[in-house]
C-alpha cells in the first residue's frame, strides 16, 4: 500500500478527512485549519479570541534567575576551593585523605558544570525573551497595518 493510500485509509471517515464530515482539520472547503481556531466567529470558524497569549517577562526574569544562580555557584565553587586548602596537608597515605580528594573533585566537577549551565541558560532565556518580544511587537504591527481602514457609514 502506498503512503499516500495509508494516510487515506487511516483517517478515512475522520472529522475533516476526504470524504469524511468537516470538522477538526479542515474546514467545509477542505482547507487545513488549526484545531484551536474552532468556534463560530470567522470565516475558518474561529471565535477572534487569541488562543496564544506572550508576555516577554517571564522569560526575561527566569533569564535574570539562572544569571543569580550562576553568580551564587560561581560564589560556592570558590568557598569550596578555599575551605578545602591545606586539609590533605600531612595526612598522605590516609584512606580519608584519599576520599576527601575524590569528593572535592567530585563537587567541584558538579558545582562547575552548574555554574555552566545556569551561564548558558541565562543567556538563551533572555534571548528568547527579547525576541519573542520583538516579534510580538512586529506582528502587532504588521496586523495593523494590514487591517483595513475603517468604514465612514455616515457619509
Amino acid at each position: 500500500m502506498a503512503r499516500s493510500a495509508q494516510w487515506e485509509a487511516m483517517f478515512a471517515g475522520a472529522p475533516g478527512a476526504p470524504g469524511g464530515p468537516g470538522g477538526v482539520g479542515t474546514d467545509s472547503g477542505g482547507r487545513m485549519r488549526l484545531a484551536s481556531a474552532g468556534g463560530t466567529g470567522g470565516p475558518g470558524g474561529g471565535s477572534g479570541a487569541p488562543d496564544i497569549q506572550f508576555s516577554k517577562s517571564p522569560w526575561s526574569s527566569a533569564g535574570g534567575v539562572a544569571g543569580e544562580l550562576r553568580t551564587g555557584t560561581a560564589g560556592a565553587l570558590a568557598d569550596l576551593e578555599s575551605a578545602s586548602e591545606g586539609v590533605t596537608k600531612g595526612t598522605e597515605g590516609f584512606g580519608a585523605t584519599a576520599a576527601l580528594e575524590e569528593i572535592h573533585a567530585s563537587w567541584k566537577d558538579r558545582l562547575g558544570t552548574v555554574r555552566d549551565e545556569c551561564g548558558r541558560l541565562g543567556g538563551v532565556l533572555k534571548t528568547v525573551g527579547k525576541d519573542f518580544g520583538e516579534t510580538d511587537v512586529q506582528v502587532g504591527q504588521d496586523v495593523k497595518a494590514a487591517a483595513p481602514a475603517p468604514k465612514n457609514e455616515g457619509r
